[in-house]
């Protein structure tokens, strides 16, 4: 029980020393105006001209070769026929190895 008391104790100090810190680090500065450095004219011209991420680079799509629509057409033709002659030899005599296998169609089925 002591040992539990203890570690809450050591855990609430912690917390406190954390919360402390935290405050310490995001508190902000006030000072008066008559303090604050003024910027000099040449800094203040250059930083206004410094505009960083304004040119961007544009950089043009890779032009990918037109396919005819023929052609993807016929494609897509030749794997549903490559499919369904899979579908009917596995009707026939249907077999584990049959059905997981795959067609001989380039396409992803």
């Amino acid at each position: 029980m002591e040992m539990l008391l203890m570690g809450a104790c050591i855990s609430v100090f912690g917390l406190a020393v954390a919360c402390l810190a935290f405050g310490a680090a995001t508190r902000t500065e006030e000072r008066s105006p008559a303090l604050q450095p003024q910027p000099q004219p040449a800094v203040a011209k250059a930083a206004a001209k410094a505009r960083f991420f304004v040119d961007a680079v544009r950089i043009a799509p890779p032009a990918r070769p037109r396919v005819p629509i023929e052609a993807l057409l016929l494609q897509i033709e030749n794997h549903v026929r490559l499919e369904q002659a899979a579908a009917e030899s596995f009707l026939q005599a249907p077999t584990p190895a049959l059905l997981h296998s795959r067609t001989i169609s380039p396409l992803v089925n």
